[in-house]
């Protein structure tokens, strides 16, 4: 991209954060001082983490992927449950799952992220904070050794549980910068009350956690940093909301039934990677962009890769807005209406998935455009290279190749990239770690 194009990004940036400033203070009920130097400190981070050539980010990630598979020559579906030897099949979880040491090197784990959130560090520069507690009962002044006190610490910290549990939460739960949610080792359930909110942040990382039946929150005084409690309006009932934040990764999380999407990322969010979680039983997946309006999103960066979207789904892995969005070896084998959708003209490059399409005869289409017609939607950059159609699946491309097209044929898999994403998706979802041996 040229330095002037870069410019007019960022000044469109810029313009529609001021236009728009009135509605940035979602379920902030008092936008005081304090959110107003964390806005405008995430909106300098977000401008940081954006990438001028988003090429060179999708071109890393193919060529870390077909690392990964050579030497592989068997491409038979395994259907039995796997209870071999480790068997780390993508190259995220090649970088740290299958060392037995593991839980002796927690943080190797924030080296192995790949894709637009290849920065996210987490809590990787901070000291260890143990959760012991699955209690949520005071929302002003969390008791130590709960979720809630850890994630409003000042610093980075890696955040990690004594044992097994099931948090409910009493309302969302805010995150602050740098900090990493690690559940390996232990099964931990964010179930049955209020999800995690993820807003004006920066490096997060969220790894290893059952997130299911999240329910909207009331709202009420909630602390949101270790020096101040504000007034929070009704949650939506997301499982994950991201919101004006950037260099954030979601990896190893199974979803389902929540009360909104399971994962939205909204209003000048960048910089963002989920990778390996299994998402099923729910009908709005994934948002990426919340407002045709909203031109800030415009900066938007997204990797979505080697995550299986199973049972139970309807819409939106992902639904995008304005942005670009790499959607990579990830395998659909359900969904009721369409998989990939979007408006307002972001760029969707779709590579090595693989699309298993409904009995449904109305429901075949992989794609799906919102609010324009085709004479407006035919310029949208939306490409399928190499992706496996099954069942009738068909994708609607539109727009033309990337000017400067990075991808290889070994990059892209070309000869039968669909073929692989079973094996590349084959331990998505929380996964059964137990301390001395590979996950």
């Amino acid at each position: 991209m040229a330095e002037s194009d870069k410019k007019f990004f960022l000044l469109l940036f810029f313009v529609s954060f001021a236009v728009i400033v009135p509605t940035l203070h979602a379920h902030i009920a008092s936008f005081d001082d304090y959110w107003k130097q964390r806005a405008e400190e995430a909106q300098k981070a977000a401008q940081e983490a954006y990438n001028p050539n988003p090429e060179e980010i999708t071109n890393d990630l193919n060529s870390h992927v077909n690392k990964a598979l050579m030497g592989t020559n068997s491409t038979r579906r395994n259907l039995r449950k796997h209870n071999g030897p480790c068997t780390a099949t993508n190259p995220i979880d090649r970088c740290w799952r299958c060392k037995p040491n593991w839980a002796k090197n927690r943080k190797k784990l924030a080296d192995c992220v790949l894709g637009f959130g290849h920065k996210t560090v987490g809590g990787k520069n901070g000291p260890f904070y143990v959760v012991t507690d699955s209690s949520d009962n005071d929302l002003a002044n969390p008791k130590p050794g709960t979720l809630r006190h850890a994630v409003v610490q000042n610093g980075p910290l890696w955040i990690i549980f004594a044992r097994s549990m099931v948090i409910r939460l009493s309302e969302e739960l805010i995150i602050t910068s740098h900090k990493t949610i690690d559940a390996r080792g232990a099964n931990v359930r964010i179930a049955h009350g209020a999800g995690l909110t993820l807003q004006f942040v920066k490096n997060v990382i969220i790894h290893n956690l059952h997130i299911h039946d999240i329910v909207a929150g009331n709202g009420g005084l909630i602390i949101d940093s270790a020096n101040h409690i504000g007034f929070r309006t009704r949650s939506d009932g997301d499982g994950i909301s991201i919101f004006g934040s950037s260099n954030i990764w979601i990896d190893h999380v199974s979803m389902s039934n929540c009360g909104d999407g399971l994962v939205d990322a909204i209003m000048g969010s960048t910089a963002i990677t989920i990778s390996n979680c299994h998402f099923t039983h729910h009908n709005e997946v994934m948002l990426f962009g919340a407002s045709d309006s909203y031109a800030g999103d415009a900066i938007m960066q997204i990797t979505v890769a080697f995550n299986h979207f199973g049972r139970g789904l309807v819409q939106r892995m992902p639904r995008c807005r304005w942005g670009f969005i790499h959607v990579v070896n990830n395998d659909y084998t359900h969904w009721l209406m369409y998989a990939i959708g979007g408006s307002s003209h972001p760029t969707i490059i779709s590579q090595g998935n693989r699309f298993i399409a409904p009995p449904d005869q109305f429901a075949k289409e992989v794609t799906k455009r919102d609010y324009a017609p085709e004479d407006v939607w035919r310029a949208w950059t939306w490409r399928s290279e190499g992706d496996l159609m099954m069942n009738g699946a068909f994708f609607v491309q539109s727009g033309s190749r990337l000017t400067r097209n990075p991808f290889s044929r070994a990059q892209m898999i070309k000869s039968r990239p669909g073929t692989f994403v079973k094996r590349l998706t084959r331990f998505s979802g929380t996964l059964s770690c137990r301390p001395g041996r590979p996950c």
